[in-house]
């Protein structure tokens, strides 16, 4: 087995009850004794790890025996050639962790003639330039400080240079504009819940491996973005944790709590924030302080619970009052569509704006569910602003939802017109007739004047909801149930559960719920609402196809 003291050191205060883990904690060390540490062509460069950890602490802070850990595996070699055995690091904890401030200590030292490899530049990587150059100001104060390091590094207000290796630490945004520039040896992501898709990610690393031992380090706490960079970098994490993917994939040190009712236990906390072990120093005690009279703030204002689990905790929760459904549940529409050609439906339309968005669907039952067919209209010009959906990808910042994945996969349909021409909705169901038997369709009054005569000219009965907000705290009760019970069947449709995240649910006086959006114009809703629509009258449907209730009717005897 191979041995390193830091890491058997950290191992041992978990065994010896010292430490709490969270699951992913207990993964990671099982994993870790599994795949890693019992092979034979590996070793910990000891020399570097204590050169690094002497640096932190003599110029920085004291370490913590986590933190530690996480240093022994950046210097983590096969024997062979030397190369890193782990080029991806993905470090989560609750906010206050540290995660900064380590991320700094350990790329000062790369940067130095310690680690001794020339032009080994770094970059950080942020959503904003605020937090980009987090890293970069503190190591440039720390050197202004000490006459010491003035010798051996020279900062300024945009980069750390060191004299000795000619190596850069800088900042940038996640502007892909700004890729050029540096042949990185290691590129670090901060607040990696910001990052969409890892094409915004890919735009960055493009220019490592041209330097020896190339890094990558994906540092943050959790958001509120679903389905993006991070929630697919998380389910690599799981594989690799479980044995599932290439054992050397990514170090994942996730710490989190394991589930919501762990809050309400103080003890709990260092699951989601290893700072927080005892004993704990001055800074953790204050940190565990501060997030103590957080906690104790949520009982008069309990609207920020949502942000104090994500952010202190670590863990994502739904707002049940304001969102339709937790993030499970509405990922869980991914299953397969059954065959229902021939099957009764229901068509809906949600149509609001003839200058954004308009979505169209079909809603079955079948089989104790309720799949839903849908398709999206949409105009170039408005997603081209809000989007980005001509940009080129290295032009790209953050443009909130993938058009163009979501247009490649068929669920929606760009238009280069001035506004969504109605007789597009009119021929998708047209065609849709040819393999579904489609009973009515049902709309809102707001378009559905217009569209109605037009529907019904080419032989469509059609149902105008006047006044659409009353059927909302009807239909509230069904759509949790389906939810919860997993009966919504989508497929594999990013865009209706992008749609459904965006639902902000609102509690009227009487009680009664209505669905509106969380942001007026980027967060869009029109398929969630379409659906709505359809369920209304979802159980005049028959989960019949229109030839077993043709074959049923020639067998009476009238």
């Amino acid at each position: 087995m191979l041995k390193q003291k830091y890491v058997d050191g950290y191992i041992a205060l978990y065994r010896e009850g010292k430490v709490k883990f969270n699951e992913e904690r207990v993964l990671l060390i099982d994993y870790l004794e599994r795949d890693v540490l019992s092979r034979d062509d590996l070793y910990f460069d000891n020399e570097m790890i204590e050169n690094c950890i002497k640096f932190a602490e003599k110029w920085y802070f004291p370490l913590q025996p986590f933190q530690k850990f996480l240093i022994a595996f950046v210097f983590l070699f096969f024997k062979d050639n030397s190369r890193v055995f782990y080029r991806k690091f993905l470090w989560m904890m609750g906010r206050g962790g540290g995660k900064n401030g380590l991320i700094t200590v350990v790329c000062h030292f790369l940067i130095s003639e310690l680690h001794g490899i020339r032009e080994y530049n770094i970059s950080v990587i942020a959503n904003s330039e605020e937090q980009a150059k987090t890293s970069v100001e503190e190591a440039a104060k720390t050197i202004k400080r000490e006459p010491t390091l003035l010798k051996h590094f020279k900062p300024t207000a945009m980069q750390v240079l060191s004299k000795i290796t000619d190596s850069i630490f800088k900042f940038r945004t996640s502007n892909g504009n700004t890729k050029d520039g540096l042949r990185d040896g290691a590129v670090v992501f901060d607040e990696i819940h910001y990052f969409e898709t890892n094409k915004d990610v890919r735009v960055h690393i493009s220019g490592l491996g041209k330097k020896k031992n190339p890094r990558e380090f994906y540092i943050g706490t959790d958001g509120y973005v679903r389905e993006g960079f991070l929630d697919k970098f998380k389910e690599k994490a799981q594989k690799v944790l479980k044995g599932e993917a290439r054992s050397n994939a990514v170090f994942p040190f996730i710490c989190k709590l394991n589930n919501e009712n762990e809050v309400d236990d103080p003890d709990n906390w260092e699951l989601s924030n290893p700072m927080l072990s005892e004993p704990r120093n001055e800074y953790a005690q204050g940190l565990f302080d501060t997030i103590k009279e957080e906690y104790e703030d949520l009982a008069d204002d309990p609207s920020n619970r949502e942000e104090f689990m994500t952010k202190r905790m670590n863990l994502p929760l739904t707002d049940l009052e304001r969102s339709v459904a937790k993030w499970e549940e509405i990922s869980g529409t991914n299953q397969p569509l059954p065959n229902l050609e021939g099957k009764e439906c229901i068509g809906c339309i949600d149509f609001a704006q003839i200058r954004d968005f308009a979505s169209v669907g079909l809603v079955f039952k079948h089989d104790g569910k309720v799949p839903f067919i849908s398709h999206s209209y949409t105009r170039k010009e408005f997603v081209d602003k809000y989007y980005g959906y001509s940009m080129r990808e290295v032009e790209k910042t953050q443009k909130f939802a993938p058009i163009r994945e979501w247009e490649s996969k068929g669920l929606l349909t760009v238009l280069d017109e001035e506004m969504i021409n109605m007789e597009h909705i009119v021929n998708w169901f047209v065609t849709m007739r040819l393999k579904y038997y489609i009973t009515k369709i049902i709309g809102d009054n707001y378009r559905m004047e217009m569209l109605k005569p037009m529907l019904e000219a080419v032989g469509f009965e059609v149902e105008v909801i006047r006044r659409p907000e009353a059927i909302h705290g009807l239909l509230a009760p069904r759509v949790e149930m389906y939810f919860s019970k997993g009966m919504f069947v989508w497929g594999d449709n990013p865009l209706m559960r992008w749609y459904t995240n965006n639902v902000l649910v609102t509690i009227k006086r009487d009680g009664n719920k209505v669905y509106g959006k969380k942001e007026p114009i980027r967060r869009k809703t029109d398929g969630f609402q379409a659906l709505v629509c359809g369920l209304y009258r979802i159980e005049e449907l028959s989960e019949d196809t229109l030839e077993d209730a043709l074959g049923a009717l020639e067998l009476l005897n009238f």
